[in-house]
């Protein structure tokens, strides 16, 4: 598993903008989750939740993971990457062109590659940072979502 990049401060966050984070370990996103994740919102599709009409009807052969699904993985698989030390605490404040491009078939392997990309002064000495995300399934040709994900860091 890759060592997380430490940064020792909020204040220090300036200092690392534009830093590759590179990509996480895979993690299996199974039929388990996938139900789990219907169950809790709702979404219950047949294309994510029906392995035998999925694997009869669906053009991926079997159930895929829902959209949503693969980017609520965010915050397990970030703190994989990155550690600022010294954070009270991290405010999640939005989600900058968003695109899910592939579909993440029951039992695939992804991950989690970021780059820190913008870092900015917010009020109370927090700061508001941009990384770019994707999430990568193993043997495919793009990612099955990209995007920016925005917090801010409070000291």
């Amino acid at each position: 598993m890759p060592t997380p990049l430490i940064i020792p401060d909020v204040a220090s966050l300036p200092e690392y903008e534009g830093r590759d984070l590179g990509a996480t370990d895979w993690h299996t996103l199974d039929q388990g989750q996938i139900d789990a994740f219907a169950a809790a919102t709702g979404d219950r599709q047949w294309i994510h939740v029906d392995p035998e009409r999925a694997r009869r009807e669906s053009p991926f052969g079997t159930t895929i993971a829902h959209g949503y699904l693969t980017i609520a993985l965010a915050p397990a698989l970030l703190p994989r990457l990155i550690e600022v030390a010294r954070c009270s605490r991290i405010v999640n404040v939005g989600i900058e062109k968003l695109r899910l491009r592939e579909p993440v078939p029951s039992g695939s392997r992804i991950r989690l590659a970021a780059q820190l990309k913008t870092v900015r002064a917010a009020p109370g000495g927090a700061m508001r940072v941009g990384l770019t995300v994707r999430f990568e399934v193993e043997g495919a040709k793009r990612p099955a979502c990209a995007g920016e994900l925005v917090f801010l860091y409070f000291p």
